[in-house]
């Protein structure tokens, strides 16, 4: 019974979102956006307010990439600033702004996801989730490269932390998750698909289940945390 707001950069070029809106045209609206346009985000926020009754009760903020080049930079020499700029455009502060301007339409929630509770002190109105990746751990990262996203989800993981005190506050309360949905087969992630141990790539399917476990059984006390698809919490 949820209508599925679906944002993307090229509308036009969304095949596969296309084909779901043709399926259940009174469930899915497809909005263009683009994470690193902070006028593109307002819009959409007003578009929002004024299309769908000003409330949303599950914002998931799922853009992301590796770095311009589609690979990870695995050497210093490899690494340009501009790079980690726009990297950081879309990973880091594209979600944050995301926060800024739908924090009015997610704190107008009716909390129809996530677990409640009996206790109305920690009752919540929506669920905000930023997709990050284990590889922004900073207790985790044994490894090097990847300087690019692992700096850039590192900063997503602290602004999800920093938004989760904020949107803690008062009596319209916001869960603020970052999950990390493990190896998925999309194409972010192709180019490294032969290094991947067997049984550890995920569908997209079998990644959606997994997180939206997580998100049904969330709660206020869990505001803040990096989980990884199977619950368990990451060292940041």
């Amino acid at each position: 019974g949820s209508t599925v707001i679906a944002c993307c950069r090229n509308p036009e070029q969304a095949h596969d979102l296309q084909i779901l809106q043709r399926s259940h045209p009174s469930q899915v609206d497809i909005v263009e956006l683009d994470v690193s346009n902070e006028l593109a985000i307002a819009n959409s926020a007003e578009y929002v307010r004024t299309t769908h009754g000003g409330t949303i009760d599950l914002l998931i903020n799922s853009s992301g990439m590796l770095s311009p080049a589609g690979r990870g930079e695995t050497s210093l020499k490899d690494i340009s600033g501009q790079a980690l700029l726009e990297t950081f455009a879309v990973n880091s502060v594209g979600p944050v702004l995301m926060a800024k301007y739908f924090k009015s339409l997610l704190e107008a929630g009716q909390g129809s996801f996530g677990n409640q509770g009996t206790d109305s002190k920690f009752k919540h109105t929506s669920i905000l989730v930023n997709m990050s990746a284990r590889v922004g751990s900073i207790g985790d990262n044994m490894l090097g490269g990847w300087y690019s996203y692992r700096m850039s989800k590192s900063a997503l993981n602290m602004a999800n932390k920093t938004v989760s005190v904020e949107l803690g506050r008062g009596r319209k309360k916001v869960i603020c998750l970052a999950l990390h949905p493990g190896t998925v087969d999309t194409d972010l992630s192709r180019p490294y698909h032969k290094n991947v141990p067997k049984g550890k790539l995920f569908s997209v399917e079998q990644s959606v289940l997994y997180l939206m476990n997580i998100i049904d059984n969330a709660t206020i006390k869990d505001s803040g945390k990096y989980l990884a698809f199977d619950g368990t919490e990451i060292p940041f």
